[in-house]
């Protein structure tokens, strides 16, 4: 069977520091830190009292009340940035076979908000159920890439990927891998996340994953520096309007990039730490490559997770220098998590636009916030600190890891015809 070349032709983005993918891609950038005290609900008594929420969105600019009602925070955010996804690929569902256009979507956690304020709610009465009837629907994770394909009448593969932090770009590899096989035109992928409320910041400060720098929040993300506490909460949603070159230049869309790789795998060693050596990290980034017919030597920058945490930030960075040898001293590598902080499920998505970007205008984006060098961590690298570097990016790799021991890899490249 002949594999079909697959291309990015829409974006869309809400994130903390920008709520269109302009916005989010100028705070990149410009190394802007959307960390800020919760405004959520009240986190005074919380270890970590800030994070990175999405700031001054409306979901009824998006949708009327009703539906938004109906809607967790997270399906909401992934009916913004798939509008604004949708927008810029220019497709008019009309005048296309909608059963070759699908939906695969990625969240870790899902509708954790609704949960917590009906669980909350139950709490308070006299035990009597008095649940939402939207309850059940608000929570489920599959509904955001369901709400998305009702929405335009999408009626090709429709699913959600879970795999907690890794889960968005899983759910753009079973995208990829759809299209290149040619069992779809078009797939909208990517993935959200709204986990910054009681239930979400207690659990993690519980589980001690979170940053506690309530002192100094913009800087509480600081990913490969020798003090880092923790991640950052953060929340959101990224789109990608994924589709075969074929169907591409037959209606004229403009190309960001070529999709050329996926690699995944587990760490088969613990719930929530990575492996120490990078194993499972180095397994998914090779097979990433090697699925994109590449050499080593041809990725120029790699988007790593790069959480901030101390013990992940050291294991990824001993599966570059491993994998990659000498060329691991070429690239350019950043977290962009520094600015944006961890937007768990969604990651992947919001990290893979950032890549996908770096390639169309060839600057790679900082990682913020570093002041001192870690001696476990090798300082010959080039992590792209606290500013933005302009150098040729002809291809990108974006890793993430979720708790579970999943690993997922994607590159992109520049698309020369």
């Amino acid at each position: 069977m002949e594999l079909k070349r697959v291309v990015v032709t829409g974006l869309g983005a809400l994130t903390p520091i920008g709520n269109t993918v302009a916005e989010y891609w100028y705070g990149l950038v410009n190394g802007v830190s959307g960390a800020a005290p919760i405004t959520h609900f009240d986190a005074s008594k919380f270890k970590t009292q800030f994070a990175c929420e999405v700031k001054g969105f409306d979901p009824h600019v998006y949708m009327d009340r009703k539906e938004a009602r109906k809607m967790d925070p997270f399906v909401q955010y992934a009916i913004a940035s798939t509008d604004e996804a949708i927008k810029d690929a220019g497709l008019d569902f009309g005048n296309l076979d909608r059963t070759r256009i699908g939906v695969i979507w990625g969240s870790g956690i899902g509708g954790l908000t609704t949960f917590t304020e009906e669980v909350a709610q139950f709490s308070k009465g006299d035990g009597t159920p008095r649940f939402n009837p939207f309850f059940i629907p608000k929570m489920l994770i599959d509904l955001a890439p369901g709400h998305i394909s009702m929405r335009h009448g999408l009626q090709g593969p429709n699913f959600s990927s879970v795999s907690a932090c890794a889960s968005a770009t899983n759910a753009m590899i079973d995208a990829f891998t759809y299209i290149r096989s040619g069992r779809s035109d078009v797939i909208i992928t990517g993935g959200s996340e709204a986990t910054i409320n009681e239930a979400g910041i207690g659990g993690f400060n519980a589980m001690h994953a979170l940053s506690t720098r309530n002192d100094d929040p913009k800087t509480a993300s600081r990913p490969f520096d020798k003090d880092r506490d923790g991640f950052v909460s953060g929340e959101g949603s990224g789109a990608i309007v994924l589709e075969s070159l074929e169907h591409a230049l037959a209606r004229g869309a403009k190309i960001y990039a070529e999709v050329v790789g996926g690699g995944m795998s587990a760490d088969a060693y613990h719930i929530t730490a990575s492996h120490p050596e990078g194993l499972g990290a180095k397994l998914a980034m090779t097979m990433a490559i090697k699925d994109a017919g590449m050499d080593f030597s041809d990725i120029d920058y790699i988007n790593v997770h790069g959480t901030s945490t101390p013990v992940g930030d050291v294991s990824e960075t001993k599966a570059i220098v491993d994998l990659f040898g000498e060329h691991a001293y070429k690239l350019n590598i950043s977290s962009t998590k520094s600015m944006t902080g961890h937007l768990l499920g969604a990651a992947g998505a919001v990290e893979a636009i950032a890549s996908i970007l770096a390639v169309k205008n060839d600057i790679v984006p900082p990682t913020i916030n570093h002041f001192t060098d870690d001696p476990e961590i090798d300082s010959k690298l080039n992590f792209t600190f606290n500013t933005a570097q302009k150098r040729v990016v002809n291809a990108a790799l974006s890793n993430t890891f979720g708790f579970g021991g999943h690993n997922a890899t994607i590159i992109v490249k520049k698309y020369n015809g």
